[in-house]
């Protein structure tokens, strides 16, 4: 997939094209039924395929108070739109003068001149965009026959029953610890991706090692408490036995140690052989197992962690090694 910022510097190879844009933030299912449309009309006009995304997140311009945390940040969000099939993504920078542009001057500038798109790709509930948040599907119709581009509208998806799958919906279920909903919409595990650093070495002295992960790792980090998952070691290759391996995860500040700092950690499970310092791994959030909870001693947090592998080894189907 190749990846740009300029519209002006679009590759000749990349248009014409048929062509979707959005937030994209969590890549979920309902992302994936728009894109996978998109690419499906890529095939069927013999025209490569481009997604057009934002950088900064329109809500971190204009809700900067609310401090919107991302499901996947940067490059975690470029790489799963690639995984999609896409041709191009263009990543176009999120200004007050961009967002001043009329419904129409956006959709022409980008759509009709710099991609030169014969299809716009969108889901149902596309609208809000452009100056005054007046752009809508119907909007898009109207352009599509003055400008010569087609519009095809995916339908909302969702799970029976419930709502449209959103990222708003998968923020909602991580803030609470509901990992597995999330995964739900995401159509795979919750992920946090970031280099190990040194901790406070506790772990390793209560004989759990577990790898910290720095302060800057990407991926919205779940509800403070105890996860199934799994930690992929990504500097190894796919094949690699020790690539991807059974973890219990720990979200919180250590309230037993009196901790302030929130860490994410993982210790892999029955492993203490491993020096993961410096290695860039991801964290699978795989199932909520419990709350943080502050313990009277250091005998009482042990019982509790025992008691937590041992679920976590139940979630994974993993046995101890003998």
């Amino acid at each position: 997939m190749h990846r740009w910022t300029d519209p002006a510097q679009t590759p000749e190879s990349l248009r014409p094209c048929v062509a979707t844009f959005g937030n994209f933030d969590g890549v979920h299912r309902g992302h994936r039924a728009v894109l996978g449309r998109l690419v499906e009309e890529g095939a069927r006009h013999g025209l490569p395929s481009v997604a057009v995304t934002f950088d900064p997140h329109p809500a971190a311009l204009f809700h900067r108070e609310k401090g919107l945390p991302l499901i996947t940040p940067d490059t975690l969000r470029d790489e799963l739109l690639a995984d999609t099939g896409l041709d191009g993504l263009l990543v176009l920078e999120f200004t007050h003068e961009f967002a001043d542009q009329t419904p129409e001057d956006y959709v022409v500038r980008t759509f009709v001149e710099a991609l030169q798109a014969k299809v716009l790709v969108v889901g149902e509930d596309t609208r809000g965009f452009g100056k005054g948040y007046t752009g809508d599907v119907d909007l898009l119709r109207e352009l599509g026959e003055r400008h010569g581009f087609e519009v095809v509208v995916v339908n909302d998806v969702g799970d029976e029953g419930l709502h449209r799958w959103s990222s708003s919906a998968v923020r909602e279920h991580l803030a609470a610890g509901r990992v597995g909903a999330a995964a739900s919409i995401l159509g795979r595990p919750h992920q946090v991706v970031g280099t190990v650093v040194h901790g406070a070495h506790r772990g390793r002295d209560l004989g759990y090692p577990t790898a910290n992960l720095d302060q800057d790792a990407l991926g919205l980090v779940p509800a403070d408490g105890v996860y199934a998952g799994w930690l992929t070691r990504l500097d190894l290759p796919a094949e690699h036995a020790d690539r991807t391996l059974p973890s219990a995860i720990s979200v919180g500040t250590n309230p037993t140690f009196d901790g302030t700092a929130r860490t994410v950690e993982a210790y892999v499970l029955d492993r203490t052989d491993l020096d993961l310092y410096d290695e860039r791994v991801a964290i699978d959030f795989v199932e909520h197992i419990r709350p943080t909870l502050r313990f009277d001693s250091v005998e009482e947090l042990l019982t509790a962690m025992a008691g937590d592998i041992e679920q976590c080894r139940q979630v994974l189907k993993t046995v101890v090694p003998s």
